[in-house]
């Protein structure tokens, strides 16, 4: 009975360090660029987009297809840095806790 004590205070733990990062990534922006930072977006830690910014250079009707393929660029990138950030937190929420092998959080 001992272990499964300690286990119930590990996943209390885990829980509540589960809750900060969730709350952190919240708190956390991100931001992403292509085309040398002509174009660059923000994104939250949860992915949500907050502002995007265009060189006004970009701004005429024949740039319109680059600054679309741009815009997706921009966005790729700030996603790749939130997963990137994602997977850090998750890495320090579930410190010091052995998890079975395969076995991925948050569920």
């Amino acid at each position: 009975m001992k272990n499964l004590g300690n286990m119930l205070k590990q996943a209390q733990q885990m829980q509540t360090r589960m809750q900060e990062m969730q709350a952190k990534l919240e708190a956390t922006e991100v931001e992403g660029a292509s085309g040398g930072g002509m174009v660059k977006v923000r994104l939250t830690g949860k992915g949500d987009l907050r502002r995007v910014m265009i060189d006004p250079s970009l701004m005429n009707a024949d740039e319109r297809e680059v600054l679309e393929d741009l815009l997706v660029a921009a966005h790729a990138d700030a996603k790749q840095k939130v997963e990137s950030t994602m997977a850090e937190e998750m890495q320090k929420a579930t410190a010091g806790i052995n998890l079975p092998p395969g076995m991925k959080l948050p569920f």
